[in-house]
């Protein structure tokens, strides 16, 4: 009798023991997917905000055509390129006897679902919010000015965009 009870004993032991192993092995599957999508989101979140830093970069150094380039085919199309470059360093420049600029930016956060206005169709990719504060000392003292700006993958590159729900 005592045989019979260890025989099934052992048989129940290696169930259980297979059994753990399976919820372990899914367990760890499930970490690692997890792992991997925010590492995912984590750098499409820092592509993102990279694209958005260089936009600013050439803004400060006055190089508005090359800021232009980075604008999503939206923004290109609200703005042609002559009249952008011309109408950035007239009030910037001029008005605000502003020569450059630094910035700031927020923590980026995806967006679900945003458009750029409200004709506009949403965005079924990726989209990536941040604050941009921008500190100008100029003819008129020290300024900021704060505006939320959006990146967008469009042909395989992040591209900026500026809200104009209003």
């Amino acid at each position: 009798m005592t045989a019979v009870m260890f025989r099934r004993y052992r048989i129940y032991s290696a169930r259980r023991r297979a059994t753990m192993k399976v919820l372990m092995f899914m367990f760890f599957s499930f970490t690692c997917f997890l792992l991997f999508k925010a590492a995912l989101h984590a750098f499409a979140a820092h592509e993102a905000k990279q694209t958005i830093v260089t936009f600013y970069q050439y803004e400060s150094e006055g190089k508005f055509a090359d800021s232009w380039e980075l604008f999503h085919p939206l923004m290109k199309e609200k703005f042609n390129k002559s009249y952008y470059i011309q109408d950035r360093s007239h009030v910037f420049m001029s008005h605000f006897g502003a020569a450059t600029f630094s910035f700031s930016l927020s923590r980026m956060s995806k967006v679900n679902q945003w458009a750029m206005n409200a004709s506009a169709e949403p965005f079924q990719s990726a989209v990536y919010k941040t604050t941009v504060t921008k500190q100008y000392e100029g003819k008129y003292g020290k300024f900021q000015f704060v505006q939320d700006v959006f990146a967008a993958k469009e042909d395989g590159r992040w591209t900026v965009l500026w809200d104009y729900n209003f």
